[in-house]
């Protein structure tokens, strides 16, 4: 099960009590008091773990508290220190505070540890107050009290590359043949029900991250489908990949522009990333066709069609590619990174599609 928000009380451990204690020993004419101190309240930590990918077992575990420190005990004996409560979440897991709704933690690198809450502090023995005139104290301080704090955690996947398109178009199966991801494929609607990762080899050492969240579909703002709930995933990417099914009923124009209306309702931040187009299944029609319809969206789109590809886009088919002669600057955000036919299944400009959003990966970072 795929969980993604959770919420949860917090307690460190509560101080021990300092011990009242005198020393009655067998020709030990100056005894006095020696009762020890209470031990230190367990600290609560947040740590991050790249073995976990959701917040499912969290699920039935609402109230977590740290050990409480124990009493001190006699011949100036300190009681033991509760033991510390761990919180381990996966990588991308912001930490809410639920009555300011301020972010305290944003928990992104494996290893990762951090202290939220202090355990409370010991109570002094009696030894701590014996004086000249007061050589028999019969008291000892209380523990200090524990701290109780309610979050919620909040998790926000991590990828380079984010894909966003109607239920499915493709973006299932293109995650699938281009990475280790293998999420459910079917011939049906929302058949992802949860985002899935995947990490994309390019060779030479170099790869990047995609990730794919259930299908968007219009009026998803006002909560229709699945779609808005998971786009807090692609929150952290910085490349998104619209998706346009070529051969889908709807007009390849009224997905781009229906998808990016839902996109800035959503996050005017996520609007403005950089994106590249990919018309999915190109298969399911003639080659002829398909380009035809190519080159028509790209003309809708006020862009020209280009005539030799540095990504190695097929020549069969119409693209187009943003200029980069200098090689070093970042691509215009308003305008796609390029716009080509795919075709998953046949491995129609696959390769060229890995490499384009490879160079545009590396550009973001």
């Amino acid at each position: 099960m795929f969980t993604d928000t959770v919420k949860l009380t917090l307690s460190s451990g509560r101080g021990g009590q300092g011990c009242v204690a005198f020393r009655r020993e067998k020709f030990v004419t100056n005894g006095g008091p020696n009762g020890g101190d209470g031990g230190k309240g367990g600290d609560v930590y947040f740590r991050v773990d790249n073995n976990t990918h959701t917040l499912s077992g969290f699920k039935g575990r609402k109230n977590l508290k740290a050990e409480n420190g124990r009493p001190g005990e006699g011949s100036r004996m300190t009681g033991k220190s509760g033991k510390a409560l761990y919180v381990i979440v996966p990588p991308g897991t912001q930490v809410i505070d639920k009555e300011t709704g301020e972010v305290l933690f944003d928990l992104l690198t494996d290893g990762y540890e951090v202290r939220y809450l202090q355990g409370g502090r010991g109570g002094l023995g009696n030894f701590h107050f014996k004086s000249s005139t007061n050589q028999q104290p019969r008291y000892a301080q209380p523990g200090e009290g524990a701290v109780e704090r309610e979050v919620i955690l909040d998790l926000k996947l991590i990828a380079d590359v984010g894909l966003v398109g109607f239920p499915n178009v493709g973006k299932s199966t293109l995650i699938s043949t281009v990475s280790n991801a293998r999420p459910e494929v079917a011939n049906y609607e929302f058949t992802t029900l949860t985002p899935k990762l995947g990490q994309v080899d390019v060779g030479n050492y170099e790869s990047f991250v995609m990730a794919d969240i259930p299908g968007i579909i219009g009026g998803a703002s006002d909560g229709k489908g699945l779609g808005l709930e998971f786009l807090r995933h692609i929150e952290r990417t910085q490349t998104l990949l619209f998706m346009i099914d070529i051969a889908n009923y709807r007009d390849m124009m009224e997905q781009f522009e229906t998808l990016k209306v839902e996109l800035e309702k959503y996050s005017a931040k996520l609007h403005t990333r950089s994106f590249a187009i990919a018309l999915t299944r190109s298969d399911a029609l003639l080659q002829e066709e398909a380009a035809e319809k190519t080159e028509t969206f790209i003309k809708e789109l006020g862009l020209e069609v280009g005539d030799k590809s540095k990504f190695g886009f097929e020549d069969g088919f119409p693209f187009y590619e943003q200029d980069d002669k200098e090689g070093t600057v970042a691509y215009d955000t308003t305008k796609p990174l390029f716009v080509a036919p795919i075709s998953s299944v046949m491995h129609t400009n696959i390769d060229g599609l890995r490499y384009a959003l490879n160079d545009l990966v590396k550009k973001n970072r």
